[in-house]
């Protein structure tokens, strides 16, 4: 007999007892009769296939660092500028949706701004179908944030060379400019076998920051929370897409840019001849504030020229019958007199 059968008696006994120990703990929360967790299918549908929705859409996948892609003989020495790798917006006109039309594949990890956000962006700030400020600070970010990840790559870097001393310059502005996360990170993050991965693990932090201005989504000038779910027929494929279309909640609720009138009276008539038929039953103004305002001075200037004619008509009036009185008055003064004498 060998001595790993002696052994199985022992190790059969071990298991038991270690068994019979957890049923008894089991035992004070109802074991066996307790059922346990609640099973999937117990569930709400709704919540279910909701879940099930988002789970089987696509992924806009990027990368970071971003992928080279040199053009020019210069790119291909000194690298290219890193870029944005945006969902694009595919923009379309309809008769019956109108101008201001667009779509966006729907992914499962594409972000949009708050509503209140992007309302205030859009009444406040006035920013509402050139999006081209908001592109701009969000290419000037990502581009920040790459120099930045490589100065945190480089201070990394410098740590491993014992004999270069980071706090001489040129080195001392490097390391202000990214020792500074130690301190906020330090009492965070752990060393692993003595060594610091806090500029490793805040490195991580700036590609995550950095990836989702990627999957950023400017909707202007409708809100996020106007996007409808469906599916379309692109590229002989069907997609889950995200459509915005008809007439924005914004312009409903607050007066339309003026310079947005302005370019639908000016350049695009047929525009506004669309949007004149179709919302007439809202109380909505879509001539610019110049032709109101001119509209408003013509009818002024009616109306009062309409006062002015109906005046001077009472007053002619008024002296034709005081004249025909005077007369009226002297015929029977003269008729009196007359008849005074005959008697």
């Amino acid at each position: 007999m060998s001595l790993d059968e002696k052994f199985i008696p022992i190790r059969t006994f071990f298991y038991e007892m270690v068994g019979n120990i957890f049923k008894k703990i089991a035992g004070l929360f109802g074991y066996p009769i307790n059922p346990g967790m609640s099973t999937i299918s117990d569930l709400p549908s709704e919540v279910y296939a909701r879940s099930r929705f988002l789970d089987n859409l696509p992924t806009h996948r990027t990368f970071w660092p971003p992928v080279q892609r040199p053009e020019t003989w210069f790119e291909m020495i000194f690298g290219p500028s890193p870029k944005v790798e945006t969902v694009p917006r595919y923009i379309y006109e309809s008769k019956e949706e109108g101008f201001y039309n667009f779509y966006i594949e729907n992914y499962k990890n594409i972000y949009f701004l708050p509503d209140w956000l992007s309302k205030f962006i859009q009444v406040r700030l006035h920013i509402c179908l050139d999006i081209t400020v908001l592109e701009t600070i969000r290419e000037v970010l990502f581009v920040g944030l790459m120099v930045y990840s490589q100065i945190v790559i480089l201070r990394i870097a410098l740590s491993w060379f014992i004999y270069i001393n980071p706090y001489t310059f040129p080195w001392c502005y490097l390391a202000a400019a990214v020792d500074w996360t130690e301190d906020v990170l330090q009492g965070i993050v752990p060393s692993i076998l003595g060594v610091n991965i806090t500029g490793s693990v805040f490195l991580g932090i700036l590609g995550v920051v950095a990836d989702s201005l990627n999957h950023l989504v400017f909707t202007m000038p409708f809100l996020p929370s106007e996007g409808e779910e469906t599916k379309l027929l692109i590229n002989q494929e069907m997609k889950d897409v995200l459509v915005f279309h008809y007439l924005p909640v914004l312009w409903y609720r607050f007066p339309i840019p003026n310079e947005i009138r302005e370019f639908w009276y000016y350049e695009r008539p047929d525009i506004l001849e669309y949007m004149q038929k179709a919302y007439q039953d809202l109380d909505i103004q879509f001539l610019p504030d110049n032709i109101v305002q001119q509209l408003n001075q013509q009818k002024l200037t009616s109306y009062i020229s309409t006062e002015i004619l109906a005046k001077n008509d009472f007053i002619h009036t008024n002296i034709v019958l005081k004249d025909f009185d005077f007369i009226n008055e002297q015929f029977h003064n003269l008729f009196i007199a007359n008849v005074e004498k005959l008697f």
